[in-house]
């Protein structure tokens, strides 16, 4: 691990604190105040986390709305949960996920991830769907390993679950007003309760509304406050109708409209043989003679059905229908800077590069039919089908020739089983198992205007993925529980070259093999909460996308393997009835293991034709780096999250004081390593302090997200010169809440 005494020391610092929290005396606690017990329904129903025999983070929806109020998107919760990154390099509406080191670093709009976005029991494939706003959340749940038994395949590294919050018979709703700098002003709200005198009907509506401005000027054109603005308007309206204890149907309606900036590049951010950033960043300016500032624009539109049947002998049948459609389009200045009469800059840019990408007519359907069980006082199981369609166009634009259009179809169906046997008092059995069918087809549509033609290319696997777990229970507080699993991520069509003078490339499924050991504690009367996981995994024929180089290409290939072990571990703690610290550590240890695999370096040149990024694996004759040994890239080995809260009761209500910190050591962006693309560990700091009314009716407060406006970078583009991207500028700003009904 290559980190800096400072940051490394900031790990330390911040595991040592939380430990010592453990470790404080049980005198500290105090009769009457314990933490709220925790329920999951990561395998597909309701049980407290402590039973389910997996490793579960969760976040309620307080926290999720606490880590978004300065208007960030699903990626702000990169580093906070043990385990988990997320960056992209195509801005808000398409975030890629990883899991244990374990991602995927495809920019193309058709990429397939191995880490599967869940949103209330519907399952959002294309990266434009997973990066729907999160509000008015009950929770969400980040399920570590495989989960190819309940969820299919496209989870190998695990599942992001977000579940909402859903009508009920009680009258309740909240109104959020967050404003702040950079003409931040949000919204968000939502409205439940029962329709009906005898409460057979019941609905909620949720409003999200997101408005940030403009705050970052164009040098090149001489505009001031010229990029930057994100505008983001969501609906979510759900209608539950149960008209006797046996049935109920659920409808849910999810919309989106979405106007704002894409991913900013930043040419030559970066020196060669330093991957600091250097005096060419300036983070409220950039040079842009092309992209037209980098506009984006996302439509999404949702619609499920659930349907719930009790019959006799606690047997419950499940349909879920669900239907997406959504549109994309982005524009950027990929080389982040500027050619004007032979002069370039900042830096040297070999050549000008802008792109549009676009998504038309995205369709997605899925369908699961799900039997379920209490057969015994011991005995629980479920079964069922699934479903899964989509087709969408992606068009690639490189301006110096037509654009060029895609059709991807994919269609998959599965059939899976799992039961959950208590064996003792103590002892617990859980075992699951899958088969998935998945077909991928690409062809040219008719639509298609650019001067590339190409043959459909058509790709087929089935696959059986499996899982087993043992959970032993020495009491009803603390849980031991091992658990071996598989998974899989179905075969993959890059086609994104044939707009650029290429062809297209296949990569077959890859499968894993991943074992954990854990332990689910809730100790010292409820005071305290303490998970945690070793693991292994071992992935073969892993999925790799070769991205970059000088031709700028994306190529798939599969590595032999891909191996890592690590730990998680997630602890609450009480310290006194005022104090609450939740602290979070994950260790990922990643490998490629692959001795003949061989990546294309940069196409990165300096003013002087010499290559501007330093390659410090082996190279063979043609230039190509021997990455076998390497992490995985974009997978930290450690990141670290801490949270501490403390409360002031006064008569009428309480004071709170809170502060979360987050690090991730360094990492590598790319499957080949240089002195230049990688990052030496980043951290965020954020604040809040306000007074919340003894009723619960109201609160407000004012915060800070990056209080210390660290400029962390993020990603990089390696073809053409040194070109970043970063995080989020600092955002002060206050919120108010106000809670009505029951």
């Amino acid at each position: 691990m290559r980190c800096n005494n400072q940051t490394q020391s900031g790990v330390w610092l911040a595991t040592a604190a939380a430990l010592g929290a453990v470790a404080a005396p049980p005198a500290l606690a105090q009769e009457g105040i314990v933490l709220e017990e925790i329920t999951v329904t990561a395998q597909r129903r309701e049980e407290r986390l402590e039973d389910v025999p997996i490793s579960i983070s969760t976040k309620s929806g307080e926290r999720l709305a606490e880590i978004f109020q300065g208007g960030e998107d699903v990626r702000a919760l990169a580093g906070r949960v043990p385990g988990l990154n997320a960056e992209s390099s195509n801005g808000r509406v398409a975030p890629r996920f990883y899991l244990r080191g374990l991602g995927n670093t495809d920019f193309d709009l058709a990429a397939s991830q191995p880490v599967s976005i869940i949103m209330d029991e519907v399952v959002m494939e294309n990266v434009i769907l997973k990066s729907f706003p999160i509000f008015d959340q009950q929770r969400v749940e980040v399920l570590r390993g495989p989960q190819g038994t309940l969820f299919g395949r496209n989870t190998p590294a695990g599942i992001i679950k977000f579940d909402s919050v859903r009508p009920s018979e009680e009258f309740n709703g909240y109104a959020r007003v967050t404003v702040g700098e950079a003409d931040t002003l949000n919204f968000e709200g939502a409205l439940g309760g029962s329709l009906t005198a005898n409460d057979t009907v019941m609905g909620r509506v949720s409003i999200f509304s997101l408005n940030r401005g403009d705050w970052i000027d164009n040098g090149f054109t001489g505009e001031s406050e010229a990029l930057g603005e994100n505008k983001d308007l969501a609906v979510r309206a759900q209608l539950l109708f149960a008209p006797s204890d046996t049935f109920s149907a659920l409808l849910a309606v999810n919309w989106r409209d979405y106007e704002g900036t894409a991913e900013i590049f930043r040419a030559n951010i970066l020196t060669t043989g330093s991957s600091s950033l250097n005096e060419n960043f300036d983070r409220d300016l950039v040079f842009f003679n092309e992209g037209d500032n980098n506009p984006q624009e996302a439509e999404h539109t949702g619609i499920s059905l659930k349907l719930d049947w009790d019959f006799a002998g606690d047997l419950t049948l499940t349909s879920i229908t669900a239907f997406q459609k959504a549109e994309d389009r982005s524009l950027g200045d990929i080389d982040g800077g500027f050619e004007l009469a032979g002069e370039t800059g900042p830096g040297f840019i070999l050549f000008q590069s802008v792109t549009q990408d676009s998504i038309n007519d995205l369709e997605q359907l899925t369908q699961e039919l799900r039997l379920s069980s209490n057969a015994s006082d011991r005995l629980f199981w479920q079964a069922g089908l699934y479903y899964f369609d989509d087709s969408y166009d992606v068009e690639t634009a490189p301006f110096f020739i037509p654009p060029t259009t895609r059709r991807h179809e994919n269609t998959s169906w599965a059939v899976f089983g799992q039961f959950s046997y208590d064996m003792s008092d103590t002892w617990n059995l859980t075992a699951g198992v899958r088969y998935t069918d998945d077909e991928k087809d690409l062809t040219d549509p008719p639509t298609n205007t650019g001067i590339f033609s190409f043959e459909p290319v058509n790709v087929q696997d089935d696959e059986v993925s499996w899982d087993v777990s043992l959970i032993w229970s020495p009491n009803n507080d603390v849980n031991w529980y091992g658990r071996v699993a598989s998974g899989f991520r179905g075969p993959s069509i890059q086609g994104r070259d044939i707009a650029f003078f290429g062809g297209t490339s296949v990569a077959k499924s890859e499968t894993i093999l991943s074992g954990e050991i854990g332990l689910k504690s809730n100790l010292n009367n409820d005071r305290l909460r303490l998970n945690a996981a070793v693991f292994a995994y071992q992935v073969d024929d892993q999925q790799i996308t070769a991205v970059g180089g000088g031709a700028n290409l994306i190529q798939l290939v599969n590595a032999d393997k891909a191996n890592a072990y690590g730990f998680d571990l997630d602890i609450d703690t009480l310290l006194t009835d005022n104090f609450l610290v939740e602290f979070g550590i994950g260790y990922n240890n990643t490998e490629i293991d692959d001795p003949n695999l061989r990546i294309a370096t940069c196409g990165a040149l300096a003013a002087d034709f010499s290559q501007a990024c330093t390659p410090t694996d082996p190279l063979d004759a043609d230039g190509f780096a021997f990455v076998d040994g390497n992490s995985l890239p974009n997978a930290p080995e450690w990141n670290t999250s801490i949270r501490a809260q403390y409360t002031v009761p006064l008569i009428a209500g309480e004071l709170y004081f809170a502060a979360d910190y987050m690090y991730q050591s360094d990492m590598q962006f790319l499957l080949y390593d240089t002195l230049e693309f990688n990052s030496d560990g980043t951290f965020e700091l954020g604040v809040r302090a306000g007074y919340a009314a003894a009723s619960g009716r109201w609160d407000v407060a004012i915060f800070g997200r990056n209080v210390t406006d660290e400029e962390n970078l993020r990603g990089v583009i390696d073809f053409n010169n040194l070109t970043g991207f970063v995080n989020d500028r600092r955002i002060w700003g206050a919120t108010l809440n106000v809670n009505f009904g029951e």
